[in-house]
């Protein structure tokens, strides 16, 4: 089926919008949207070639999720996983140049890089949160 018949059905209501009063535009919740507006633009379940952008298990990084086109038909074997944790420049660095070497929609590579960018600052304000509460001195007795 083709990305824009497969949008105009499931634009409106699916499981992952959420529809807010007074915000015109609904978001979505769905994993592989990168900025969660829902448009067919953005939106992961429509498209071939999608890209997510999601924490790795050990809040040490970063997971990258894409699609292989040639497994459209087939879901489950279709979604590839590549852990990004070698520091936060390095890292953005190689996530370009992967999304690029791979031939991946360059429209969405730049929506990639701000939501790992994103995940790595949260993940380095957690980090020092946590020193500074460990860091508390011992009263004199």
């Amino acid at each position: 089926m083709s990305a824009d018949l497969s949008w105009m059905i499931i634009r409106n209501s699916n499981a992952f919008l959420s529809k807010k009063t007074n915000i015109k535009k609904p978001f979505s919740k769905e994993p592989m949207n990168l900025t969660n507006l829902a448009s067919k633009r953005y939106n992961g379940l429509v498209h071939d070639n999608s890209i997510g952008v999601e924490s790795a298990p050990n809040n040490k990084g970063f997971t990258v999720i894409t699609k292989k086109r040639k497994l459209a038909n087939k879901p489950g074997k279709s979604l590839v996983k590549v852990n990004f944790t070698s520091g936060p420049r390095r890292s953005l660095f190689k996530l370009r140049k992967y999304l690029l070497g791979n031939n991946y929609r360059k429209d969405l590579i730049q929506a990639s890089l701000r939501r790992a960018s994103a995940i790595l600052e949260s993940q380095k304000r957690a980090t020092l949160t946590l020193k500074k509460l460990g860091k508390s001195k011992k009263p004199d007795a």
